[in-house]
C-alpha cells in the first residue's frame, strides 16, 4: 500500500532574509516532523523549537498538530519588545507632549476645555 503524501510549506524570516521550503510529507505528519524534514534548522541555526512559537497560516499551532494538504507552517521569531509596555510608553509620551488628555489618556477635546472655562 502506497503512502499518501501531501504538499506543505515551511517558512521562516529575518528582517534581511526569508526562506520558503516546499516539501512532500506523509499525510499523518506533525508540524515538528515537517520542520525537521525541511532542514530549515540547518539554514537558521537560531531556531529552537522549544522556544520559537509556530503557526499554520497565521494561526497558532502546536508541534504535535497534524498537517493538511497546502498548509504553510510558520516559525515565529521571539518578540523584541513587549507590545503592552511599548503601548504604555507611547501613551505616557503623548500625555507629556499634550497629544492626550492627562486624565482619560484619550485625545484631548478642545470643546471640553471651552465648556469648563465658560462655567
Amino acid at each position: 500500500m502506497a503512502v499518501e503524501l501531501i504538499r506543505v510549506e515551511v517558512v521562516y524570516g529575518l528582517p534581511d532574509r526569508q526562506s520558503l521550503i516546499a516539501l512532500d510529507v506523509e499525510s499523518s505528519c506533525s508540524v515538528e516532523s515537517a520542520i525537521r524534514q525541511s532542514d530549515i534548522i540547518s539554514i537558521y541555526p537560531e531556531i529552537d523549537l522549544q522556544e520559537n512559537k509556530v503557526g499554520i497560516w497565521n494561526k497558532a499551532a502546536k508541534l504535535g498538530d497534524t498537517l493538511k494538504e497546502g498548509d504553510r507552517i510558520e516559525i515565529y521569531r521571539p518578540l523584541i519588545a513587549d507590545p503592552k509596555e511599548v503601548r504604555k510608553l507611547r501613551a505616557e509620551r503623548a500625555k507629556r507632549e499634550g497629544r492626550a488628555d492627562k486624565v482619560t489618556g484619550g485625545r484631548p477635546q478642545p470643546n471640553r476645555r471651552q465648556k469648563k472655562e465658560a462655567e
